[in-house]
C-alpha cells in the first residue's frame, strides 16, 4: 500500500547536553518521555527545554523516563 511520509520523531538531544531555551529535546507520539523540572510540553507531546541547562533523563516509578533540564 500507500507509505506516509516520515515523522521524524525521536531524541534529538541526549543526556549531558547543554540545551538553550526552546531546544527540542524529544520528538514523540504520546508520552513515551515525561516532562520533568526545566521543560516544557507541546500539545504533540514535544518535550522543550524552557531554561539553559543540561539534560538529563532519569528512570523513576512505573518505569517511567522524565526528561529534565537541570542548571549549569
Amino acid at each position: 500500500g500507500r507509505d506516509s511520509n516520515p515523522k521524524y520523531l525521536g531524541v534529538k538531544m541526549f543526556d549531558g547536553q547543554a540545551a538553550e531555551a526552546g531546544n527540542i529535546i524529544v520528538r514523540q507520539r504520546g508520552t513515551k518521555w515525561h516532562p520533568g523540572d526545566g521543560v516544557g510540553m507541546g500539545k504533540d507531546h514535544t518535550i522543550f527545554a524552557v531554561r539553559e541547562g543540561e539534560v538529563t533523563y532519569a528512570t523513576k516509578q512505573k518505569g517511567r523516563v522524565y526528561v529534565s533540564v537541570k542548571p549549569h
